[in-house]
């Protein structure tokens, strides 16, 4: 390597721009990218690494959204799931997206919920399509009116369980015990009244 008092001013100059380059790229990195580029003298070497970091990373972030892409499509409201245990799960998905830098929209949320829901919340899907724009509608309001209906539908299902499905058996069976009781009782009369009747003939 030649040395420094026998450069040309052109190779000056060159020296100067690869100093100036090298501490713009130190300066605008974190400390983690620094650690990769500190050995580098020349500003072509340290952007060379930072271009291949980057591309890296890049692939790196692609592949993560895909996952959860696929993931968040797959994702449906199971039987025994509650609207705001449900709601969790797809909040922790689009918390990830916005980690990666893709915010995902409150109209596709809406728009996700509404999809992945059991039957049993279909007449309310179907209202809130049929009554309400979506696209101005908030998530928070959406999980709100789906909770009101869920406690609604809970408290039917109550309503049911504490009335037994076997309540119309058990009448029944009531009906079945007081129609014998009664019929027990009609021919006990008629025994009373033959006996009546034959010692009003043994006396007569």
């Amino acid at each position: 390597m030649k040395p420094e008092e026998e450069w040309t001013a052109l190779e000056d100059e060159q020296a100067l721009a690869n100093s100036r380059a090298l501490n713009v790229i130190f300066n605008g990195v974190d400390k983690n990218i620094f650690r990769m580029i500190k050995q580098c003298n020349v500003a072509k070497d340290a952007w060379d690494i930072l271009k291949t970091a980057h591309e890296g990373t890049i692939k790196i972030k692609i592949s993560k959204i895909q996952l959860l892409t696929t993931k968040f499509e797959s994702l449906n409201m199971k039987e025994d799931e509650t609207i705001r245990d449900y709601y969790m799960n797809v909040l922790d998905i689009a918390n990830s997206f916005d980690s990666l830098g893709e915010k995902m929209s409150n109209e596709k949320l809406i728009r996700k919920i509404l999809r992945s829901l059991p039957k049993r919340f279909d007449m309310k899907v179907t209202t809130i399509e049929e009554a309400q724009d979506t696209a101005s509608m908030k998530v928070e309001e959406l999980i709100e009116s789906l909770q009101n209906f869920e406690i609604m539908i809970n408290s039917r299902k109550e309503k049911y369980v504490n009335i037994g499905p076997n309540a119309d058996i058990e009448e029944t069976q009531g009906n079945l015990d007081n129609n014998e009781n009664l019929a027990g009782s009609v021919v006990l009369l008629r025994r009373l009244f033959n006996i009546i009747l034959k010692l009003e003939i043994q006396i007569g």
